[in-house]
């Protein structure tokens, strides 16, 4: 398989399942992200194992939806250094999405309507399943002009079994919790001055 995303200044992280997390048809989840410009993200995820147990919702038409974390779902966590503010991003396999803002930890939720659209593909086949997705942040007060932004990855998978397992870069609560302040575990800096 090709890589995601294209370019000299991606960084490759991998995800690991919470200790809680019952036993997985997943194997590995790796995940590749790049700023290319000061609000830009590329961002892919990639799934290795038994595909065939994962729940993948079926494609749709590219959509805002709430509540995508209640299944198979990919997320990002952003906030400028040093700000308590940040910002939810959710990535179906059903190409929906959904950008959240939260005033500080798990408070002032509410939708991101400054986001129009979150591009999304994906590519499968028996022992992986891709998604990359984009994010054009220059509307998001605070993300925007930021040379560093604090991030923290995670996935939902959802299995045929009834099972979920629960993925981050780091797992610093006895129970998921990827708000967490310290999941905004990796600081990802833009390619170009602002």
């Amino acid at each position: 398989m090709s890589r995601a995303i294209s370019g000299t200044n991606i960084v490759r992280l991998a995800l690991t399942p919470h200790p809680a997390s019952p036993r997985s048809a997943v194997s590995r989840i790796e995940a590749e992200i790049a700023r290319p410009a000061p609000g830009q993200m590329t961002l892919s995820f990639t799934l290795t194992g038994n595909i065939a147990e994962i729940v993948l919702p079926p494609v749709s038409a590219p959509a805002r939806r709430p509540e995508l974390w209640t299944r198979t779902c990919f997320e990002a966590f952003l906030r400028a250094s040093n700000e308590p503010g940040y910002y939810e991003l959710n990535l179906s396999a059903s190409t929906e999405w959904a950008v959240y803002r939260f005033d500080g930890y798990r408070s002032g939720m509410q939708e991101a309507s400054e986001i129009g659209a979150v591009p999304i593909d994906w590519r499968s086949d028996e022992d992986s399943y891709t998604l990359v997705a984009g994010l054009n942040a220059d509307p998001l007060p605070g993300l925007a002009h930021a040379r560093s932004w604090r991030i923290g990855l995670a996935a939902v998978i959802e299995e045929r079994s009834g099972s979920r397992s629960y993925w981050s870069l780091v797992h610093p609560a006895d129970k998921p919790d990827f708000h967490h302040p310290a999941s905004f575990s990796h600081e990802l800096m833009s390619r170009e001055r602002t």
